[in-house]
């Protein structure tokens, strides 16, 4: 696999699940996700996924120092709690 490939896959799920975080936030007007849950998103490919967007926002959370910038940002955007 290419390191542009890798690069791009990485980009594709983190913009799948910060989408299901969004669509958490906006439906529960939080982020604080219960580290089980499982969010149903429909893809730009119109195929519904189910993505673990409990653990993948407590991951978030825990690496904030690893993250970059902008994603730091995009999460505080939709109402991320850092601590």
């Amino acid at each position: 696999m290419s390191t542009a490939t890798a690069g791009s896959c990485e980009a594709d799920r983190w913009a799948m699940n910060y989408e299901a975080a969004k669509q958490f936030y906006a439906r529960e007007g939080h982020l604080q996700v219960p580290r089980k849950h499982v969010e149903r998103i429909v893809g730009e490919d119109q195929e519904e996924q189910e993505l673990r967007v409990g653990a993948w926002v407590r991951k978030r959370r825990s690496r904030a120092a690893a993250l970059m910038p902008e994603r730091m940002e995009q999460l505080s955007a939709i109402g991320m709690r850092w601590s």
